[in-house]
């Protein structure tokens, strides 16, 4: 599990569609592979009348899905989609076909998480409202559904399989709000029997004889953590990383036979590596290292294949090896992100999603055998040509203090020196999240509308070495924020930027930055853009959710500590010095959001209205941190570009007075 940075976006469907990647199931993180990628060649555009427009109903017409499990006979795949316009589960043959909607929930986003091992069953979890208090369900084979984590606060999460698929093991909080104890849950009774009662970790992994769990332990630090290991016949847990300073580690996955552990480590590095640690002999081992963060390793069943990926520049890079050692020649595919990769039990056929720029993802299908890979799905809408959509490019440009910050650069079809446009510069959630290369509606459909969109990897952004993802620990409102003031700065030496229109956007943190460039920038950016940012760090803080508590203390770290450090806090929260604002700002949130608070929304709008000055709020009922249906995504959506439109291209927010 990797212990990211607060309120951190980088987190399956609960995220805004402007900055999120496809969902990744069970929080692993999204996956590609370079080496799958074919060159695309670029754009030659027949019609000189330029793109297409098109409008944010047709944007939102293009699907988002996730999730892959195979069929115990392997003849089909389950996954979710929003086809319905909210997420619920379907199922298609892995041979193609149409896809079967299975679950019809018309009020909440329904993500699948297994097939049961030897029926048509499958197990999926949803929250209420976006209150992220998942409970696991259970589709029974007469449609009916089972909540197998009962509790008005529960909130569950699904950790693996038994190696002999006839139990998987979960945990929740039912207990204590602020740790999840690991359950069994047998297939024949599906009656719960506790594993481990937790009182300070988060779960890792959990080997296939059952002897061994892997726990990761944040330390003082969001870059400082170790792996323990507990062994459930003798109850020992130990330590296996004692470090000095700030090492991050965290735990990955067992190997098939139960003989090794694997975890990452960035110990001696800037960048994390995988690590093995043989559990007979306590022996550690050096196994994968690359120029870039290794971010992800597992194994097929028996570990007839192993998937190693690794974080490149917004991208991440995949390879597949054998139980030999030997890499997989995978054949090319077109370009993008593979991401989700799943492999069925059988170790005939791997599932994997592809994600460009101009294409969100779609499901695939390779088969070992015939060494060919099957697309699955279309996602993007068939009104929409890709044509008339842009290729993201990574840029690097030097900050205030001579820092290479990295940026994700969208350029308009038809933007030139005698065509100028306006831009937006966007801010990822985090802080320690990334901007990715990925496909987002959000930035297709301004882009289209004719903004620029420049997507910053501030400094604190992960996958840039552990001194870059540091660099901002107790400098919010500062350091980072002025490498967006840079960003806009860069922005102004393209000859096709209009430099006296461009505005700032992000999401969570992201938009405590635009808060923050507004308060405490006040004069560098047109207008603003918040979907649900922090507006007083002191009450974020105070009021995390409690299933955070074992990271509190590196939380703290990060941000401030408001036990000791309130004035300090309060001199970076945006609501204490809201009188400074005085360009036009939206505000997105939803209500039932459990990271930032409607709260934070309601006073900063509130502050501003009682100054005259230009806001917008756009509050969804029905909604948590990310909005996840799409009449929602719509609405917000079309909000945002208006709202562009007419303070940021139209200009009207000189003078204008209060929405």
């Amino acid at each position: 599990m990797n212990l990211i940075k607060f309120i951190s976006l980088v987190l399956v469907v609960l995220v805004s569609e402007a900055f999120a990647q496809s969902p990744s199931p069970e929080g692993k993180p999204d996956v590609s592979n370079k080496a799958l990628i074919t060159k695309q060649t670029p754009i030659v555009k027949k019609d000189t009348k330029g793109p297409k427009q098109y409008t944010i109903e047709q944007f939102m017409a293009t699907t988002r899905i996730g999730g892959a499990s195979f069929s115990s006979d392997e003849k089909s795949i389950l996954f979710h989609s929003n086809k319905s316009g909210i997420f619920n589960v379907y199922s298609m043959p892995v041979g193609g076909g149409e896809p079967k909607q299975l679950t019809n929930s018309t009020k909440e986003s329904t993500f699948v998480v297994s097939w049961m091992p030897t029926d048509a069953r499958f197990l999926y979890h949803y929250d209420k409202g976006g209150n992220e208090n998942d409970h696991l369900y259970l589709r029974e084979l007469d449609g009916k559904e089972r909540d197998l984590t009962p509790g008005e606060k529960t909130k569950a999460e699904f950790y693996a399989w038994s190696q002999d698929r006839k139990s998987f093991f979960f945990g929740t909080n039912t207990r204590d709000p602020k740790f999840f104890d690991v359950f069994e849950m047998t297939v024949a009774d599906l009656k719960p029997t506790l594993v481990y009662e937790n009182n300070e970790f988060i779960f890792g992994a959990i080997s296939n004889d059952k002897k061994f769990i892997a726990f990761g332990k944040p330390g003082n630090s969001t870059a400082d953590s170790d792996v323990y290991l507990y062994n459930t016949e003798t109850k020992e847990m130990k330590n296996l990383t004692q470090h000095t300073g700030d090492v991050a580690n965290e735990p990955e996955t067992f190997d098939p036979s139960s003989e090794s552990l694997y975890y990452l480590s960035d110990e001696g590095s800037e960048f994390k590596s995988v690590v093995r640690y043989d559990l007979a002999s306590g022996q550690k081992e050096m196994m994968e290292k690359a120029n870039w963060d290794v971010v992800f390793m597992a194994f097929s069943k028996t570990g007839k294949y192993r998937v190693v990926g690794t974080n490149e520049d917004a991208r991440t890079k995949v390879r597949v090896y054998d139980a030999t050692g030997k890499e997989v020649a995978l054949p090319p595919l077109p370009e993008g992100d593979i991401s989700g990769i799943r492999f069925s039990d059988g170790e005939t056929k791997m599932a994997f999603y592809v994600d460009g720029s101009r294409s969100p993802a779609n499901l695939y299908v390779y088969d070992f055998a015939t060494q060919k890979p099957l697309k699955l799905t279309e996602s993007l809408n068939p009104e929409i040509s890709a044509d008339d959509l842009v290729d993201a490019k990574v840029i690097r440009y030097k900050s205030f203090d001579g820092v290479e910050v990295p940026a994700i650069l969208y350029q308009p079809h038809g933007a030139s020196a005698q065509a100028k446009v306006p831009a937006v510069v966007t801010v990822h959630g985090g802080p320690g999240g990334q901007a990715r290369m990925g496909y987002s509606a959000l930035l297709q459909y301004l882009v289209n509308h004719g903004y620029a969109v420049l997507n910053v990897n501030n400094r604190g952004s992960s996958g840039y070495g552990k001194t870059f993802y540091k660099a901002d620990d107790q400098k919010h409102g500062r350091e980072p924020l002025w490498d967006c003031v840079e960003a806009k700065k860069y922005l102004q030496t393209l000859d096709y930027i209009d430099g006296k229109k461009i505005g700032i956007m992000g999401g969570s943190y992201g938009g405590y930055m635009v808060l923050a460039a507004l308060t405490f920038k006040p004069e560098e950016f047109n207008v603003g853009v918040d979907i649900f940012g922090v507006a007083n760090w002191v009450r974020t803080l105070q009021s995390i959710p409690p299933y955070w508590e074992a990271e509190r203390k590196s939380l703290y770290a990060e941000i401030g500590d408001p036990n000791t450090q309130l004035d300090m806090l309060k001199e970076i929260s945006p609501l204490f010095h809201a009188d400074k604002i005085t360009k036009p700002l939206i505000v997105l949130q939803g209500a039932n959001d459990p990271r930032v608070l409607k709260v934070e929304s309601d006073e900063i709008v509130d502050a501003i209205k009682k100054k005259k000055g230009v806001v917008e709020y756009v509050v969804f009922d029905n909604e948590g941190h990310g909005f996840t249906k799409k009449a929602n995504e719509i609405k917000g959506d079309k909000a945002i570009l208006d709202f562009l439109d007419k303070y940021l291209k139209g200009g009207a927010g000189s003078g204008a007075g209060m929405n």
